[in-house]
């Protein structure tokens, strides 16, 4: 990370904390001024926003999958769809998909030549 200034820290440190993502408090809790536009501050840290968001997704990776595995334990609890759904889009974006096996076949079998001879033509 580049070198941030103390409200710039502050700022960032808020938004994933108290301001639960809420740029608007989050930027009020860093000390920034009211007439200070949101979104300036917001593209400014563009880069660590980012960063940091992937690494709070990271983070919540292990309760997306407990989740996941909540529902296995009580498949009949109310809300256990939208829950599901929840746990498999977050570690989608964490780069935890389901995987595919794909098995390829062929109806013939292969022959391996020998290397052409140069000296032939």
């Amino acid at each position: 990370m580049r070198e941030l200034t103390t409200k710039q820290q502050t700022f960032l440190q808020v938004l994933f904390g108290d301001a639960e993502g809420d740029y608007r408090t989050a930027k009020t809790l860093a000390g920034y001024s009211d007439t200070t536009n949101g979104m300036d501050v917001v593209r400014t840290l563009k880069d660590e926003v980012l960063e940091l968001t992937r690494e709070y997704l990271a983070m919540n990776g292990p309760r997306a999958a407990r989740a996941m595995v909540n529902v296995l334990e009580r498949p009949s609890e109310l809300g256990n769809q939208h829950r599901l759904n929840a746990a498999k889009e977050l570690l989608d974006r964490v780069g935890i998909h389901k995987t595919d096996k794909v098995e390829v076949t062929t109806p013939n079998g292969i022959m391996i030549l020998p290397p052409k001879d140069k000296h032939a033509i």
